[in-house]
């Protein structure tokens, strides 16, 4: 069950980012800082590069297409996980145009921008909440060693890719971003 092992790994350091977005949004209104547009967005770019291009695609077509056939009670469950899934692009778009317009109307277009972040954080942390809490535990209870096997290649790269995303590309991204992001978050400038 590497699977679980990649899922659980996937979604802390998506928690890390949105948290390093929440913190840099926060400062900026508490304490006047001066936005870091750079880092927000290779944040927003992660975001939408990795869990939206890889990370829930895989969960769809595998973790939650034998769930399905294992555990037919978890049906309305992983309906709205999917939905989750395909709605997350528009909620990427929308804050990706919220940035966009903060970069370049300024400060009258920050409150809608921290808006968007924080519904984005929310959306996210709830579904990774329903993911952990009840799915993966389904998962484990349902499917078969012959599932897993299917599912674990599928996770660690022994299926062809989904796309040209590469985990050392987005060990990558996320390296630039904990270097461009101020301390605490990163270890870039101040």
């Amino acid at each position: 069950m590497q699977a679980l092992r990649i899922i659980d790994d996937d979604h802390r350091a998506l928690a890390a980012v949105l948290h390093g977005m929440r913190y840099l949004v926060r400062e900026i209104r508490e304490r006047a800082a001066p936005p870091k547009f750079d880092v927000l967005g290779a944040m927003i770019y992660y975001i939408d590069a990795f869990p939206e291009r890889v990370h829930h695609p895989r969960e769809s077509e595998y973790l939650f297409r034998f769930l399905r056939l294992r555990c037919p009670a978890a049906a309305p469950l992983l309906d709205l996980l999917e939905e989750e899934h395909r709605s997350g692009a528009e909620r990427i778009r929308a804050l990706e145009q919220a940035l966009a317009r903060y970069q370049h109307g300024g400060a009258p277009e920050f409150r809608a921008f921290a808006a968007a972040v924080e519904g984005y954080a929310e959306f996210q942390y709830e579904h990774m909440r329903r993911e952990e809490r009840e799915i993966l535990p389904l998962a484990k209870q349902h499917l078969l060693s012959s599932d897993w096997e299917v599912i674990d290649a599928a996770f660690t790269g022994s299926v062809p890719s989904l796309g040209p995303e590469t985990p050392e590309n987005f060990q990558k991204l996320f390296t630039l971003i904990v270097n461009l992001a101020p301390p605490p978050i990163g270890v870039g400038p101040a």
